[in-house]
């Protein structure tokens, strides 16, 4: 009988402890699914290969663009926040930003926009089919441009989508997401390995 404990013991502690996705306060997401791999080109014009960058860490990736007059900056501005709390924290987490508008959005805007939230966030860009192609991978629906030529909005995912260190995404934050909510997902996630 002792043997038989043992081994059960074994087959659970090989397995992994369980996740404990119920205690998440975002979206959960039902059946968890893979980080996607990628490279596209980050705010310093060198290529960033998605997953292996964000290899072990909590990876928040965000589409959106710099332009966008309320979901981008909001999101990470609330994200940003809870590192600059939460420091221990913050070394865990990588935010990804892929803009979604590569022909204003230059790794020069990037930097200056997205560096502007936290010094460690990144910035992407691509070509259209590039981030086409990232979008896809990453299972959003595709932005697209709306409106007048020089005053046009992009209509995007305004969802953050979240991969803990062992590489599924467990939840998404959408739009109204709270930074109480943020501080106990990400501290959650960080233990999933």
């Amino acid at each position: 009988m002792f043997a038989l404990v043992v081994v059960a013991v074994l087959a659970l502690a090989a397995c992994g402890a369980p996740v404990p996705t119920s205690q998440l306060q975002g979206v959960t997401i039902e059946n968890p699914v893979p980080k996607p791999s990628f490279t596209l080109t980050d705010m310093y014009g060198e290529p960033y290969d998605f997953a292996a960058e964000t290899e072990g860490k909590v990876a928040l990736l965000f589409f959106g663009y710099t332009y966008c007059p309320d979901i981008c900056p909001t999101h990470m501005a609330q994200v940003s926040e809870v590192l600059e709390q939460y420091p221990d924290l913050a070394r865990k987490v990588q935010l990804v930003f892929v803009s979604v508008d590569p022909d204003r959005d230059t790794p020069e805007r990037l930097q200056q926009w997205v560096g502007g939230f936290h010094p460690s966030f990144v910035g992407l860009t691509g070509t259209p089919g590039e981030l086409e192609a990232a979008q896809k991978a990453a299972n959003v629906p595709v932005a697209y441009k709306e409106g007048e030529e020089e005053n046009y909005t992009v209509a995007h995912a305004g969802w953050v989508i979240a991969y803990a260190p062992d590489g599924l995404s467990y939840s998404i934050y959408p739009n109204g997401t709270r930074q109480t909510q943020w501080v106990n997902d990400l501290k959650i996630l960080a233990e999933m390995e």
